[in-house]
């Protein structure tokens, strides 16, 4: 009978931090060889802890804890965390984000994504140390005690992950002791059978502050020895650990197709309470046991038969393993489990007992064991319990790792138990085999070296951005990783972060070697005020190339497509055009001819500046040199598309018809050209001014050789590839027909400012265009340079793109103190993965490009997550009874000489800048600060201003406007608020007003 799978859901991401494994992998080979991952601690290191001697000292102190490495790190900010939250925050709930951040980009969905499926949050964590700490040391005031609540309490903490990661299901806490994350499971699956969410975060923590061992009480849990021998004779209690663990979960038939294999699938689950059927409140309950296993198997609709591994609870008691051992063996061969089928495990045994974060421990466990088909020994197990009662069982201990030798498909249990007797148990079964379909880009993790693939990643800091390269680099060098699937996962199921990067190959190995080497990687940072205003610059003639129009085709998305349609409306040349245009072994020379570059450059560029425009890049003003403001003008509304190509098209066509003429570029500004063509004393005219130290002279071929000669090397010199003298008298035959041409020509007005090239200042979007505009472009001089400095004028920080061949206008931009990108400069012999790199060039700047359109079509597959390695954090108020707090920028004392909060000193003025620098500091824990700096992108937020506006109003004796201090959210803003009101408050003293 085949099961009904709609209910099933899918395990699609995990991350965690244990004791004994930097990631998920090397943890598992630990267990897989059955090694114990606690640690002994020194007794120097327990005292730094923190740690009382007199406890230390105690022969019943047991220094052993599954030791959690860097627990005290957290990178703040990436979650936009101020510094001082940082601090109070317990290290659980730092640790928390940071593992669910790198669960969803493991399950392919990008944290922060604004179309990921609705995510629900089902959180637990162990009870504070680190604020028990903080009390126990007397130094919280009420203030700072209610922001510690905030950071350290359960109550806050799954609104907290929804918050910062931008997830919008249910957020919710659950607290049931050690069972309380295999609890949060069931809750989840039920979310999402219930429709509360499409998918669900679990997240848990079990971390005591500060991590070192117990005090074991004789008769109690703890052992005695320091090691958790789960089922073993020897067996003398638990250690305990410290872990954050977190899953995510999903409708089996809503998992994408393209989306990573998932790691196991969850059939059925079950919660209880033992009630009172029980020795005590601590004890557990062989009856409830039993149930709840029972019940998870028939919510999966599967018999104990087909089971072949259940992960235990398994907390090495000598009592309270055979209480498991004969509740699991009833409720399984009371549902058709066989004698010595099912392997047990019990991973408490390799990390110690993670407390609240346990069951998802065992879960994770279990579902590798699933999906690899191997089951680990019992860490440290020797011989059994005396008191298991192994006979006819259907249980038994694995000595050493072995292969699966149960039923088909791999099924598993997991059991958690929680005192006062809340018990979970889940089932899972390995992921469904996808069936064969048709081969995707990147299946067999070879690549075609004819495409190019765009890479691109992003962090919150430079420190992390160059982290994540170099374990990118590493992966891809591997040799089993498709490039098309690393680009198209980096860019579908990635956030974008403020630094970036992007890299183009061909290869994996290709791009690991650039990211090891930094060669040919592009880097960049989004600005914090906003993405940057675009310019798009077009060139004119003499940058045409034969097959100019290739590298846009094969590397800036839509532009094929666009370029068919534009080139159906050349009827007559439309043939041709397309040969010039896609052929690089075209004619050089028949390019160069007038009435084929000109309707060639517009046709590249017309069609370049749609498709990026379509992409999202949208500019905000238009120039262009020569040819390219016909194009500027077609992009900005003036000419309709169809009207520019007619144009375009009898402006080649009538400069075709004027005399041959030169046009010789000169490596000097527009005065020293001036003074040369005049000492020259031929008729030879400036055409162009591009930069302050270049011109273009024009005039006829005689008249131009004469002049490159008789300069003589005094000045650096470039015969342009034209066969006419643009923008001189000879183009003045060409006069009649361009204003015949536009006679019938409707000119609207622009919709966004253009630079023209007669006048070198910008016209204003909503102009009127006079007719005879175009016409007196074409002859006289282009001042680029003007128009580049009008441009830079209205918008200073702009990005100038040269949308067409070449690189010759970004040059000239550059000169002119803008930023700019040539989208296809033609410098190297890939000119496509030039167009590519100038896309990704972009990106990195903080363009609105959608990453996807980049990095092409590919399926997500796992890769090393975001690379967490932030500063170390101890709040002051925790660090005294545990060594040194990390160091923290000193508050500015105020002109009473005071930085601890009390009034100031009557009679003396207040130093409004200072006192408000002090009190931004206090509650961020940024000293370095500038009037512009921005309380929210510090990391505060609303609950932290009434704070601020709480300890000024004590400071300063008035009242301060929430709401105007919100408003405002800039130090310099708030400091004049607070200047306003020491003007209009009457004459008192501020001590004598703060006590009324």
């Amino acid at each position: 009978m085949v099961r009904e799978r709609s209910l099933d859901i899918a395990v699609t991401g995990i991350a965690a931090r244990f004791p004994g494994g930097s990631d998920l992998d090397e943890w598992w080979s630990a267990l897989r060889a059955g090694r114990v991952l606690t640690r002994r601690y020194e007794r120097k290191e327990l005292l730094d802890a923190g740690m009382p001697a007199e406890l230390v000292d105690d022969p019943d102190f047991v220094p052993v804890h599954g030791h959690l490495n860097d627990a005290d790190r957290f990178d703040n900010t990436l979650f936009r965390v101020s510094p001082r939250e940082a601090e109070m925050m317990d290290p659980q709930h730092r640790l928390m984000l940071e593992v669910v951040w790198t669960a969803l980009e493991d399950a392919g969905v990008g944290p922060r994504d604004d179309d990921a499926p609705v995510t629900g949050v089902y959180a637990s964590a162990s009870g504070s140390g680190y604020l028990h700490t903080m009390l126990r040391n007397g130094t919280l005031d009420p203030l700072t005690f209610e922001d510690a609540l905030h950071g350290t309490e359960p109550d806050f903490m799954a609104s907290l992950v929804s918050y910062k990661l931008g997830l919008t299901g249910p957020a919710v806490a659950v607290q049931t002791a050690c069972s309380s994350s295999l609890v949060a499971v069931h809750m989840a699956v039920q979310g999402l059978l219930n429709g509360d969410c499409e998918q669900a975060v679990v997240v848990a923590a079990g971390m005591p502050f500060p991590q070192a061992g117990h005090l074991h009480v004789p008769g109690g849990v703890h052992s005695a020895s320091g090691h958790c021998r789960p089922f073993d004779a020897d067996a003398d209690g638990v250690v305990a650990g410290s872990g954050v663990a977190c899953v995510v979960l999903r409708l089996l038939d809503e998992v994408p197709a393209d989306a990573p294999q998932p790691y196991g699938v969850v059939l059925g689950t079950a919660i209880n309470n033992d009630g009172a059927r029980k020795a005590g409140y601590y004890a557990p309950s062989i009856d409830g046991q039993e149930a709840v296993i029972g019940a998870a198997l028939r919510a999966a609709d599967v018999s104990a038969d087909s089971v072949g591994y259940l992960e235990m609870h398994g907390t090495g008691t000598r009592i309270g393993d055979p209480i498991e051992w004969s509740a699991a063996s009833a409720a399984l061969t009371g549902m058709g489990a066989g004698p010595g089928q099912v392997a047990v495990g019990a991973v408490k045994a390799n990390v110690g007992h993670l407390d609240n974060a346990a069951g998802l421990a065992s879960l994770i466990k279990a579902l590798l064991v699933v999906r690899d088909g191997v089951v680990p020994p019992v860490a440290g197990y020797v011989r059994g319990n005396p008191l298991l009662e192994t006979e006819g069982s259907p249980l038994f201990v694995p000595t050493a790792e072995q292969a699966w030798h149960g039923p088909e498909p791999r099924r598993a249990g997991v059991s958690s138990f929680g005192i006062g007797g809340t018990n979970a148990h889940v089932v899972v079964e390995q992921a469904p085999v996808p069936a064969p379909g048709a081969p995707r880009p990147g299946d067999d993790g070879q690549e075609r070296e004819s495409t190019s693939r765009t890479v691109v990643l992003s962090a919150a800091d430079p420190e992390a951005l160059a982290r994540a390269a170099a374990r990118l680099s590493t992966r891809l060098a591997d040799g089993a990783t498709g490039l098309a699937d690393a680009a198209f996962t980096l860019a579908a199921a990635r956030a974008e972060l403020p630094e970036r990067l992007a890299v183009v190959g061909r290869t994996a190995a290709e791009v690991a070697d650039r990211l090891a080497t930094g060669s040919g990687v592009v880097r960049g940072r989004r600005p914090e005020s906003g993405t940057a205003p675009v310019v798009f610059l077009f060139p004119g003639q003499g940058s045409q190339t034969p097959g100019m129009a290739v590298p846009f085709a094969e590397a800036l998305p839509g532009f094929e497509a666009r370029l068919d349609s534009l080139l159906a409306e050349f009827v007559e040349t439309g043939a041709e055009l397309r040969e010039a245009l896609l052929d690089p072994g075209f004619p050089a020379g028949r390019l160069a001819a007038t009435e084929l570059a000109q309707p060639a450059l517009f046709a590249v560029e017309y069609t370049a500046a749609v498709a990026l425009s379509a992409l999202g890049i949208a500019p905000v003003a238009v120039a262009g040199h020569s040819l390219g403001e016909i194009t500027a003008a077609c992009v900005a509304g003036i000419l309709d598309p169809r009207d520019a190509i007619r144009f375009v098209r009898a402006r080649g066509q009538a400069m075709r018809d004027c005399p041959p003429g030169a046009m010789l570029a000169l490596g000097c500004g527009e005065a020293r050209t001036l003074e040369l063509v005049a000492a020259f004393g031929r008729e030879l005219e400036v055409a162009a001014v591009n930069t302050p130290d270049s011109c273009v002279v024009a005039g006829d071929l005689e008249e131009v050789a004469g002049f490159r000669e008789w300069l003589g090397g005094r000045v650096r010199t470039r015969l342009l590839p034209t066969d006419r003298g643009f923008h001189s008298r000879l183009v003045e035959p060409a006069l009649p027909a361009l204003s015949e041409a536009l006679a019938s020509t409707a000119l609207r007005a622009p919709r966004l400012p253009i630079a023209s090239n007669a006048t070198g200042r910008l016209v204003e979007a909503g102009t009127q265009t006079e007719p005879g505009r175009f016409v007196e472009q074409a002859r006289r001089t282009v001042r680029f340079l003007d128009g580049l400095d009008a441009i830079r004028g209205r918008f200073p920080d702009a990005v100038a793109i040269e949308v067409g061949p070449g690189g010759t206008l970004s040059m000239m931009a550059e000169s002119a103190g803008l930023t700019a990108v040539p989208l296809s400069p033609a410098r190297t012999a890939r000119p496509a993965e030039e167009v590519a790199l100038s896309l990704g060039t972009l990106w990195s700047m903080g363009q609105p490009l959608a990453p996807t359109a980049l990095s092409g079509v590919g399926r997500l597959i796992r890769l090393p997550g975001y690379p967490f390695a932030g500063p170390r954090w101890l709040a002051p108020e925790a660090a005294a009874a545990t060594g040194p707090a990390r160091p923290r920028a000193t508050a500015a004392p105020t002109p009473s000489g005071r930085s601890d909060g009390s009034a100031e000193v009557p009679g003396r003025p207040v130093d409004a800048p200072a006192l408000m620098t002090d009190l931004w500091t206090e509650l961020l824990g940024h000293g370095d600060l500038v009037e512009d700096s921005d309380f929210f992108a510090l990391g505060g937020d609303s609950l932290l201003v009434t704070h601020l506006a709480r300890r000024i109003g004590t400071r300063l004796g008035v009242r301060v406007p929430v709401r105007d201090m919100l408003v405002a959210r800039t130090l310099g803003s708030q400091t004049a608020i607070v200047a306003g009101l020491l003007t209009d408050a009457p004459e008192q003293s501020p001590t004598a007003a703060a006590g009324r």
